[in-house]
């Protein structure tokens, strides 16, 4: 971008670099936590529980070579353990509970709320890999990085 002045101005960020047009972030965020298709929002992102569609039923959009990997599991052991220590915490200073209630309470909630977040967070990843352009979103092909030979 030119200030007027004649020196250009660096812009972060965004696609203004790729020529490519920019995609919404978080409506594409919040249709894939609604388990949507981040392109259209209508057709459905999984058949089952984590296994997402290869294509919208919708609009066509390729989503099958999405990489979320690991990272919605990592979101919602962080998510849960938030959420679980501090509940801990707060009934720790407040009241006596014996060990037995402890694990009766805390060892289900951990898991129910695992289950329930697992899906919604792993949409949100692919959600916001398609408004990115990445892995596969952007047209071009996947390529497998190659580390430089060690010289010496």
């Amino acid at each position: 971008m030119n200030d007027g002045a004649g020196t250009e101005t660096q812009v972060f960020g965004g696609e203004n670099h790729s020529g490519r047009p920019a995609r919404p972030l978080w409506p594409a965020i919040k249709r894939g936590l609604a388990g949507r298709c981040p392109h259209c929002g209508e057709g459905k992102l999984f058949y089952a529980y984590v296994k997402t569609v290869d294509k919208c039923s919708v609009c066509g959009e390729e989503i099958s070579h999405h990489r979320a990997d690991d990272l919605p599991a990592y979101l919602v052991i962080v998510i849960v353990g938030h959420i679980v220590v501090s509940a801990f915490m707060a009934v720790e200073m407040t009241t006596y509970w014996p060990m037995w209630l402890h694990m009766i309470v805390w060892a289900p909630l951990t898991l129910i709320l695992s289950l329930l977040l697992l899906q919604p967070v792993k949409g949100a990843v692919v959600g916001l890999q398609w408004a990115l352009y990445m892995h596969g979103f952007g047209d071009e092909a996947d390529t497998i990085e190659t580390h430089p030979e060690p010289t010496g």
